[in-house]
């Protein structure tokens, strides 16, 4: 049966996180605006950020020191002027949230001014990380979906997920290639919709659910990526998977992630028997970038056979912790842990993914009419390692690139009347769910075991055996039965499985994020790893 429902909008956002709703703000005084959520509005990777946004608020410290830091972490290989770019731009951004009702902490100084309270993260020379609490993310999120819900040119389209994009040439019309619409799937009524657009904007968020352990939401899947990789677009560096150091081990709270705030602020990193072992790794201690951090404590936890390391705040006043980090203080109690009196069991999962859609300093991709904003896209900013706290930048100042492109360009795109629509009359029901919850296991596991924070070719080579595997059941599959939920974000955790093993096996070198045994030094000279259609 033909699904005869067609939507029209002048934007479509894919994603609901700090980038589409930043974006969708800044374009709905001008324009129609539909905003596509795979759950509630708020129930993304930015929501459950606990430790800030990066920006220069100190006259102490500079853009010249945030560049500088931001391209250590990167270890080598950030794309400058993209850096330059975005920590320019970053303290405008972050005053917009501002204006628009965000709250940040402030503090009251020895001569009696108010500013705002800077905190320190592992990379950063300088305090410069603006936060609210422990729960940065949920105020940001929330200010910024209330005011979507009450402007009257955003419309929400709840428990969507997208399909896949539609692009000119394949639904047969003329002139250059470019991005015309979208089919969504409408998980209330499981039907297939088709959202035709003048512009298209992803931003999905990365796909950290490909593996077993991670702190991100179960919607993290990688839909954009794959999406836009089916459509002819570009990726970038989908190697560099970060693995966050600190998420508790606890069997009731699998991916609850421990701020590297608390670091910041002076926790030390713990074996079994209580003694530190960052200094043993590298000067900074604690403070050290990710990347450092995470193949110590696997090190460690390998050398020694343990299940976990512990993290250990604990020698400072317990006001002080409760103050600054009440958000884990109160949920770490209900698992029986104190914070202000314990060391907290602690593992790496995985975080976030700083590859992703290759995209230019307006968040444009490779096809006409297509932008790719936030954690879904390759922007050059991170380059082989996220320094802590940039990635909500990232999503506010491409937020505001795109939008303000957008605003320039979308008078020039024609409308097009209407599309083709779904046809799934030759598939039907099927009553083997069992098969994708057995290939998302099996997924989830070996890339977790095979492409984890230590890789060899040999682990590497095995993955993608597996995962083409796993692609053709997957083909057979979408062919013959309606979609589900889980059917399509196997299909898109796959699809990005391929191009992040693909792109660790092209790396000839252990940097950053990616390490493995077999290449365990860095070439001398090297750049992003590039991925085409």
């Amino acid at each position: 049966m033909k699904n005869s429902t067609q939507h029209y909008t002048d934007i479509l956002i894919i994603g609901s996180g700090v980038a589409g709703l930043s974006a969708a703000l800044r374009l709905a005084p001008f324009h129609q605006v539909t905003i596509l959520s795979k759950s509630k509005l708020n129930e993304g990777a930015s929501y459950y950020a606990q430790g800030g946004i990066a920006a220069v608020f100190d006259d102490s410290d500079s853009v010249e020191s945030h560049v500088e830091d931001t391209l250590i972490a990167g270890a080598g290989i950030c794309e400058k002027q993209s850096v330059e770019f975005i920590a320019s731009n970053a303290k405008e951004c972050v005053q917009w949230l501002i204006d628009q009702g965000v709250l940040f902490d402030t503090e009251v100084t020895d001569s009696g001014a108010t500013q705002y309270h800077l905190t320190r993260e592992g990379g950063h020379s300088h305090r410069r990380i603006l936060h609210h609490a422990d729960a940065t993310g949920k105020e940001v999120e929330t200010t910024l979906v209330n005011l979507a819900f009450s402007h009257p040119n955003i419309h929400i389209k709840e428990r969507y997920n997208a399909v896949d994009l539609i692009r000119s040439d394949k639904v047969g019309l003329s002139g250059d290639t470019r991005i015309v619409g979208a089919y969504v799937w409408n998980r209330q009524k499981e039907q297939v919709e088709t959202i035709r657009a003048k512009i298209i904007v992803l931003a999905t968020g990365g796909a950290a659910k490909v593996y077993q352990y991670t702190t991100n939401p179960d919607i993290s899947s990688g839909d954009g990526i794959a999406m836009a990789w089916r459509i002819g677009c570009s990726v970038a560096n989908l190697e560099f998977n970060q693995f966050h150091p600190t998420c508790l081990f606890h069997p009731q709270a699998r991916n609850f992630l421990l701020t590297e705030a608390l670091r910041g602020e002076g926790a030390y990193l713990k074996r079994p028997d209580g003694s530190r072992f960052m200094p043993d790794y590298d000067q900074r201690g604690e403070l050290a970038p990710r990347d450092i951090v995470a193949r110590a404590i696997d090190h460690e936890m390998k050398r020694l056979g343990a299940d976990c390391m512990y993290l250990d705040i604990s020698h400072k006043p317990a006001d002080f912790i409760q103050n600054h980090f009440p958000t884990i203080y109160e949920k770490l109690l209900t698992l029986g842990l104190d914070l202000t009196k314990e060391p907290i069991p602690i593992v790496p999962a995985a975080h976030y993914t700083c590859g992703g859609v290759q995209v230019d300093q307006n968040g444009m991709t490779d096809i006409h009419n297509l932008y790719a904003i936030g954690e879904v896209s390759y922007t050059g900013l991170h380059g082989a390692n996220r320094m802590a706290s940039n990635s909500l930048l990232e999503c506010l100042v491409y937020g505001w690139s795109a939008s303000e492109h957008i605003k320039k360009v979308i008078s020039q795109v024609a409308d097009i009347t209407t599309l083709p629509e779904w046809d799934d009359s030759l598939v039907h029901n099927s009553d083997e769910q069992v098969i994708i919850q057995h290939n998302w296991h099996e997924l989830r596991l070996f890339m977790w075991d095979y492409m984890g924070i230590v890789r060899t070719t040999k682990r590497l080579e095995r993955a993608l055996r597996r995962i083409h595997m796993l692609q053709q059941e997957i083909h057979e599959y979408y062919a013959n039965f309606r979609i589900s939920n889980n059917l399509l974000e196997l299909r898109n955790l796959v699809q990005v499985a391929e191009l992040m093993v693909r792109c660790a096996l092209e790396r000839k070198e252990s940097r950053g994020l990616h390490y493995t045994l077999d290449y365990p030094e860095q070439l001398e000279h090297s750049g992003p790893t590039i991925l085409k259609p």
